[in-house]
């Protein structure tokens, strides 16, 4: 794994290069305020936005990256179908309709978003017939842990390519990152700055000032070492520019070894096991 710049990328399973940062869009607002987001973070150099259908702001992330100029096949589109569209002819329709909003005609990796009992293995189905007919480069699950994984697997023709998942220093999912690892499922971080809480962290705080650095670059760059894709959300241009500031130094095996000593298996988000879907 070499990590160069903000073009770097990581090899999914099939074949296809990931960009290993990006800029994610949870809760922008559609609009001016995710419009602009997407051009100040194209303009400084990302490649990747994720975004998804229940975030609602698909629209305005097309807008976004149709204003920038670059063009789109340079730019890494992530989407995801949300729990209420599940299920094979819905997940279609969905995709369809998130593919209108981002002025395209293909992604670069769409998600099941959540493991919908009862539904899941019916949206897989759809992701690969999608996948096959070349309307998507990747496909890949959100917030699945090890048992959905491998109920998945007993129906699926295509493994995932990817898995995003929280992780942050509080939750990192160990035996979920050693399967995916061993199964060549790519794992990417949601929550990588725990809405925040990395700057009550003591160690956090003493290697940022060691590095001369910011608690959330040090996060993030400790995410990257670990062979994590993160996709840290931003509106302020100036914090999307600071937050890719991650490849002018290199965290010590002793550094991340006590970031990864911090695990409580602690989560922010909603739990992928008893989730009220």
């Amino acid at each position: 794994m070499k990590l160069t710049d903000l073009n770097g990328s990581f090899q999914l399973n099939n074949g296809v290069e990931m960009p290993y940062f990006g800029l994610g869009v949870f809760k922008s607002a559609d609009g001016n305020e995710v419009i602009n987001a997407v051009k100040y973070a194209l303009k400084a150099n990302y490649r990747h936005i994720d975004t998804a259908a229940i975030y609602d702001n698909e629209k305005g992330v097309g807008q976004g990256i149709k204003e920038s100029g670059i063009d789109r096949k340079n730019i890494f589109v992530t989407s995801k179908v949300w729990n209420s569209d599940q299920g094979y002819e819905n997940t279609l329709k969905a995709f369809d309709e998130s593919l209108k909003k981002l002025q395209t005609d293909y992604l670069d990796l769409y998600l099941v978003h959540w493991p919908v009992k009862g539904k899941f293995q019916d949206t897989w189905r759809a992701l690969e017939f999608l996948y096959n007919e070349g309307k998507v480069r990747a496909i890949g699950v959100s917030n699945f842990i090890i048992e959905q994984l491998e109920e998945l697997q007993t129906t699926a023709q295509i493994i995932p390519m990817v898995n995003q998942v929280e992780f942050h220093p509080y939750l990192q999912q160990k035996e979920l990152f050693q399967y995916c690892k061993t199964n060549g499922i790519q794992y990417q971080a949601w929550s990588p700055l725990m809405q925040g809480r990395i700057f009550e962290i003591e160690i956090i705080n003493k290697l940022a000032t060691k590095y001369n650095k910011t608690e959330v670059q040090i996060v993030l760059r400790w995410n990257l070492q670990r062979g994590v894709i993160t996709i840290p959300k931003s509106v302020k241009e100036s914090r999307i520019i600071d937050n890719a500031k991650v490849f002018d130094f290199e965290l010590s095996v002793e550094e991340i070894e006590m970031i990864n000593g911090l695990d409580r298996m602690e989560r922010i988000g909603p739990d992928p096991s008893n989730f009220n879907f």
